[in-house]
């Protein structure tokens, strides 16, 4: 039968046993640490920015993401070579596109039917440095307002030549000066689960319109919206956020199969 002074040696043979498994634990990870951020200054300023990096693209990746604007189709609202920053989490939680959003959507199987090929390498540059804002994004990555939603019915244009939604002429003031709502009339009923758009710059916008012809008819699926373009973060002299229009705030809730009047 073990004594109090066995049992006692015991615990004590335990305890610094593990005291040392513990010790040699924490001695291997300092170990590891100085190996990572050892080797000279410039070693260690390659391991910040390597970390910055990665957590730059993960808030780009899931968070918020820099666009840059390629092309004057949204005029005057953004301008060539402005950097908006893409809110991704605008529509993850329930939330939908909402008429007078400014949307980031990829395009591919409405705007554009096939992907264009390009070289993986090239490819994945460039990604990295859209996701940035550093380079124009993907070609088959746009930014359009939202003119309908599912079930809407859009039509131009009245007799004062505005764009009418569920019957109710729209007053976009958001237009690039001089632009005409449209100069091709259209008459769509936007199917459920799917976006109108229009470029802010009518003339100089390819948008829903100039694809009715084609598979979709020109709409985008909700699903392919990669977010929501809440403000402006470059130039410095442009920062400002990016409002939803009051106007469409007047247009009613569609009526069963668009049947407006």
């Amino acid at each position: 039968m073990e004594t109090d002074a066995q049992l006692s040696e015991r615990d004590r043979s335990s305890c610094s046993h593990e005291g040392q498994e513990e010790r040699s634990r924490s001695s291997r990870t300092r170990r590891g640490l100085g190996r990572l951020i050892g080797g000279g200054p410039w070693r260690r300023v390659g391991v910040l920015v390597a970390v910055c990096v990665v957590f730059v693209l993960l808030l780009s990746a899931f968070v918020v993401q820099p666009f840059l604007i390629p092309s004057g189709s949204m005029e005057n609202t953004f301008r060539p070579g402005d950097r908006v920053l893409v809110n991704k989490l605008a529509y993850r939680f329930g939330d939908k596109p909402r008429r007078g959003d400014v949307i980031v959507f990829d395009g591919t199987g409405s705007f554009v039917q096939k992907e264009p090929s390009q070289n993986p390498v090239v490819a994945l540059v460039r990604g990295a440095a859209a996701a940035v804002g550093l380079a124009e994004p993907a070609e088959t990555d746009y930014i359009k307002r939202v003119v309908g939603v599912g079930g809407d019915r859009v039509r131009c244009c009245d007799k004062r030549g505005r764009i009418e939604v569920n019957g109710k002429p729209v007053d976009e003031d958001y237009l690039f000066p001089g632009d005409a709502p449209s100069q091709v009339p259209f008459d769509i009923v936007v199917p459920e689960g799917k976006l109108w758009v229009m470029g802010d710059h009518r003339s100089d916008s390819r948008d829903s319109r100039d694809h009715l012809g084609e598979p979709g008819g020109g709409t985008v699926p909700v699903d392919k919206v990669i977010g929501r373009a809440d403000w402006i973060g470059w130039p410095v002299g442009r920062w400002s956020g990016v409002h939803r229009p009051a106007a469409f705030g007047r247009v009613p809730d569609p009526a069963p199969g668009g049947a407006h009047g």
